[in-house]
């Protein structure tokens, strides 16, 4: 059994497979594991970095189940409260109270600065459209033209709506499908009360993938890196060295862009998946590693509300290391490292103006301009199913999972391509959803029907 690709999905995919008792070779091009949810070692300050600050939530039953696996569960810390700041420094906390889901964020919500009473009013509007919301019924059209329906002003789009979304889906409202947008307010926020805690890992990326080896290993397993494919498909593998690798089954846990390249002529003749991922398209996100001479984050995360920069997370005990993350970043990625830093800063500057004072001593924007798939209403209705007539099992986060371009999504791919080889219905391998509380299954709709107690 061979899995191509190290990343999430294919981790996802040889550990579960390896725990079955089907030996597999896991190949790697690069010589670490994490694919894009990884780190690398900053020549600059020789500090090793993540790519960008990836976020696990509650409700990303899979993934966590896959930290479990590999042993590093406790290296992800959990963060209740979320901060949004305004222009000026204004704060407004978010977390859950008291009160059962779906509304545990009453009391925040209804105290929060940032929004007006009519905007709340709104928000709380479509925040109960979405809980009886078909999302499987809006692949169709945008999340923005999903809002403009429910009556949403323009104001509360900007400030609430789109800093989640954009967030979570890695593009605007005008440009993601208003299902998985959907998705992530009836999973992540409603269903359960724990469904938005943020988990953020203590330790940079690769150190969580790194128990992989060992734990495919043991199950009977094996991993090889620095092994380059040059071609697939359902029963064999070509290096870029020449090597002709023969198997039971391939799994191709490769990013979209380079899965349909390495499906041999034959597999794309006969199998529709591959011409529809050529059609795909990307979503890119820039993160940026700043270094102050002084504190500046009092906070562990900072949502900057009406900001283009997004998001901050605390990389230190002081506060004088901060991540900057910038999701649907198409305006960016032209921008040199100077003229990006310089409006980071800005934007923390405005939101913080304790830190006006304070010099950049280091900068290192991290452009990733294939981040995440684009889950435009066009891609939603092509996203490919993991099997398909060439036989070869697809895996990774724009495969038919039902989530947006998230870990969540990826380790849930993986998930289903293991069932698939060992011929098992996805449900034997994938854990169901947080559980809808009693008040949501009563008063929600198709979402939360089929869900368990």
């Amino acid at each position: 059994m061979l899995v191509v690709g190290g990343g999430i999905a294919g981790i996802a995919a040889a550990l579960r497979l390896a725990e079955a008792g089907v030996p597999v070779t896991l190949l790697e091009t690069r010589k670490k594991l994490g694919g894009r949810a990884t780190s690398f070692k900053d020549v600059r300050s020789g500090q090793v970095i993540d790519n960008c600050q990836h976020v696990a939530l509650g409700c990303c039953t899979n993934y966590l189940d896959l930290c479990r696996r590999l042993t590093v569960a406790h290296k992800i810390e959990w963060q209740r409260e979320i901060y949004w700041f305004e222009c000026g420094g204004r704060v407004s906390v978010m977390r859950a109270g008291g009160l059962p889901a779906p509304g545990h964020f009453s009391g925040a919500f209804l105290s929060a600065s940032f929004l007006t009473v009519g905007e709340k009013l709104a928000v709380a509007r479509g925040m109960l459209a979405i809980l009886t919301a078909d999302r499987d019924a809006e692949r169709g059209r945008t999340f923005a033209e999903w809002l403009a329906a429910h009556g949403q002003p323009a104001s509360a789009v900007e400030k609430f709506w789109t800093p989640v979304v954009v967030s979570a889906c890695n593009l605007e409202p005008t440009r993601v499908s208003a299902s998985p947008a959907l998705h992530v307010f009836q999973e992540g926020f409603l269903a359960h009360r724990d469904a938005a805690l943020m988990g953020v890992s203590r330790v940079p990326l690769v150190e969580l993938y790194d128990p992989a080896e060992a734990a495919i290993v043991a199950a009977g397993g094996s991993i090889r890196l620095g092994v380059g494919v040059e071609r697939l498909d359902a029963r064999e593998v070509l290096t870029t060295d020449g090597e002709r690798l023969r198997a039971s089954a391939v799994i191709c846990a490769v990013p979209v862009e380079r899965a349909s390249r390495l499906a041999s002529e034959e597999a794309r003749r006969s199998d529709a998946r591959f011409a529809a991922m050529e059609r795909i398209t990307h979503s890119p996100i820039l993160g940026v590693h700043l270094l102050f001479d002084r504190p500046v984050m009092r906070t562990p995360n900072a949502v900057l509300v009406s900001r283009p920069t997004q998001w901050l997370f605390r990389k230190d005990a002081e506060g004088r290391a901060v991540h900057a993350v910038i999701s649907a970043a198409d305006q960016w990625v032209p921008l040199d490292e100077a003229e990006i830093t310089r409006r980071v800063r800005d934007d923390i500057v405005a939101c913080m103006p304790w830190a006006a004072d304070a010099a950049v001593l280091g900068s290192r924007p991290v452009k990733e301009k294939f981040a995440t798939f684009a889950a435009t209403p066009e891609v939603e209705a092509i996203r490919p199913s993991t099997v398909g007539a060439s036989g070869i099992v697809l895996a990774g986060d724009y495969t038919r999972t039902g989530w947006p371009a998230t870990m969540e999504g990826a380790a849930r791919s993986g998930y289903a391509a293991a069932a698939a080889v060992l011929g098992k219905p996805e449900s034997e391998l994938l854990l169901p959803p947080l559980p809808p509380s009693p008040l949501v299954r009563i008063l929600g709709g198709p979402a939360f029907e089929a869900q368990p107690a």
